[in-house]
């Protein structure tokens, strides 16, 4: 059944694509980070009502999905599929793609608490890197939450983490948590303020008594990734 209306998606996909303040949501989108509806209203050049309509339409056709933050929800491109047919599509048009400028400073962009877990680049990095290593794994509905691997459970027990302890409190173990400058997820949870901790005993990051900012040297930062390495 789905075959014989192949034409009716894809031509449903392609009038979702083809309509410009869409388009253009969906190209500021291509860099991975999640945008609010406003944010994307503004370059879409539409109203905020219009751009809730445009968004309607774009998740209706799978083409995006809405992560929610606290009060906030952002938006984000539905999956590698779409980003691929997007960057195709660019280049037989011959454009560039477009280039993600945060207006955070840019002390705080580089590493700062989020509650009591890390946030900036370098947690951004750190859970790119312990995901590359196959120590996370999607759970729950939506797959909001994250589970630990067999080498992630062992790759916590060499750090010494009481990961039995971690799943007794009452909070979520794990999470993707969406980073408000970075705009792509960092680790939060219980296994997050965890990792902060660690990462403030070892000296691979020092806390700012003034602000939330966190220093954190090149030098440290290769440490702490290495340390979360597959041995």
């Amino acid at each position: 059944m789905a075959a014989k209306n192949a034409d009716l998606y894809l031509s449903g996909i392609a009038g979702a694509i083809a309509e410009p303040a869409r388009a253009r949501m969906l190209c500021c989108l291509l860099d991975g980070r999640a945008r609010t509806s406003t944010e994307l209203s503004v370059v879409a050049q539409v109203s905020p009502s219009t751009a809730s309509a445009h968004l309607a339409r774009l998740k209706e056709t799978q083409l995006i999905h809405v992560v929610a933050q606290g009060k906030h929800r952002y938006y984000q491109l539905a999956g590698q599929d779409v980003a691929k047919a997007l960057e195709a599509l660019l280049i037989v048009a011959g454009l560039p793609r477009p280039e993600f400028k945060p207006n955070t400073p840019d002390r705080l962009r580089h590493a700062r608490t989020c509650y009591d877990h890390m946030a900036g680049s370098v947690a951004v990095a750190l859970h790119d890197h312990v995901k590359a290593q196959g120590w996370l794994l999607a759970d729950g509905p939506d797959n909001a939450d994250y589970q630990l691997s067999g080498a992630g459970v062992a790759g916590c027990a060499r750090l010494g983490l009481d990961l039995a302890a971690l799943r007794g409190l009452r909070r979520r173990f794990a999470c993707p948590c969406l980073d408000w400058s970075e705009r792509r997820p960092h680790i939060g949870g219980a296994l997050g303020a965890a990792l902060l901790q660690l990462a403030l005993r070892r000296g691979w990051v020092e806390a700012d008594l003034d602000s939330r900012a966190l220093a954190v040297s090149e030098q440290n930062q290769g440490r702490m990734l290495a340390a979360f390495t597959n041995s």
